[in-house]
């Protein structure tokens, strides 16, 4: 058994932790920290979880946790894990950053995008992008790892099959996303009150999103060579899930069943990947699990594909794969405890 402390953990993305761990055969929950609810049991924040995990929230203390855990998830806002990461990792701990702190290779494009200079760039050189599908064997061996966002796993999932077999062009890439409004955390905004939210579609920080440094980073190394490309997120009506139409110009005619044939020869051992060889993927066929869905439709006319994946942005595309990444960490069965089917309703 691993001993693990959770870092934010009566966050969305942290109580999910939370609920995952508490069924993982090989984890023992020894430390959860929540400035805003210490003191107080996390099944008194969140009662679905009475009788399933009633430990008491504590404040922060690095000492402890050095003591007491094996590897903790930190579930902070970004900019905050950079501050408090350093101490732990000091200490001899694996850490699993769910924020966008240790995502980067390139400081500079950090500092560009997040609009501050990161205060640790020595530990981007130890962190590893935690996307298992992609960085597996590195990951393995890492000690820090930052755990990819939702809009990026999703997105990044989608293109990166095509883009290794050089099937679509480089420039002109079109990833158009829609996130839950979970996916803004639990923080209190008005954006993201119900009378401003349901009943309304909206697009924001278009062109602007942090999350395309991140996408094309990734997709550059797939690709070998730099990558641009433009990506508008929207705000949708629901509580979970994430669903990216990517768009993409074809090198040559393909046909869909080629397509298909690499994107699934490219996933083909990956447990947590479903290809579709007709219809699309839906936000409901992956909520509450661990699951990306793929499909994808060739528009003849214009010789473009259109791609489409689904995840629900709090599991695969935040505690779901932090789990996983903690699985190959400690060499444990990468599927342990995510195997759950989608809720569907």
């Amino acid at each position: 058994m691993i001993r693990v402390g959770i870092l934010g953990a009566t966050g969305y993305a942290g109580v999910e932790l939370v609920r995952l761990l508490s069924a993982h055969k090989e984890v023992t929950l020894t430390m959860l920290v929540s400035q805003s609810y210490k003191g107080m049991k996390i099944s008194e924040v969140y009662p679905s979880l009475r009788g399933v995990c009633d430990i008491v929230c504590e404040e922060l203390d690095a000492e402890k946790a050095a003591k007491n855990c094996d590897v903790v998830f930190t579930a902070l806002p970004h900019g905050a894990s950079k501050e408090v990461i350093p101490s732990l990792y000091e200490k001899g701990l694996k850490v699993i950053d769910l924020s966008g702190d240790f995502r980067y290779n390139d400081k500079e494009v950090y500092a560009a995008w997040y609009g501050q200079e990161h205060s640790s760039p020595e530990l981007l050189d130890v962190s590893v992008y935690g996307l298992p599908e992609l960085h597996r064997e590195e990951i393995k061996k890492t000690t820090l790892i930052g755990n990819p966002g939702c809009y990026t796993t999703c997105s990044i999932m989608g293109l990166a099959p095509l883009l290794a077999n050089k099937a679509i062009e480089t420039k002109n890439i079109i990833i158009d996303a829609k996130s839950g409004v979970s996916g803004a955390g639990r923080s209190l905004s008005i954006d993201n009150h119900f009378c401003e939210c349901t009943e309304s579609l909206k697009a924001y920080k278009v062109a602007t999103h942090r999350h395309t440094s991140e996408i094309e980073q990734e997709l550059s190394l797939v690709a070998g060579e730099d990558i641009t490309l433009s990506f508008t997120p929207h705000l949708i009506p629901m509580k979970r899930g994430i669903l990216a139409t990517i768009y993409a110009n074809l090198k040559k005619p393909y046909t869909k069943d080629e397509l298909i044939k690499m994107v699934k020869d490219f996933y083909k051992d990956e447990y947590f990947v479903r290809v579709y060889d007709s219809g699309l993927p839906e936000t409901n066929h992956v909520a509450g699990s661990n699951f990306i869905d793929i499909g994808l439709e060739v528009d003849t006319r214009l010789n473009r594909v259109i791609i489409i994946s689904a995840i629900d942005n709090l599991i695969k595309g935040a505690a779901g794969q932090a789990v996983q990444n903690m699985n190959l960490l400690f060499g444990f069965d990468e599927t342990e405890g995510l195997k759950n089917a989608g809720l569907y309703l």
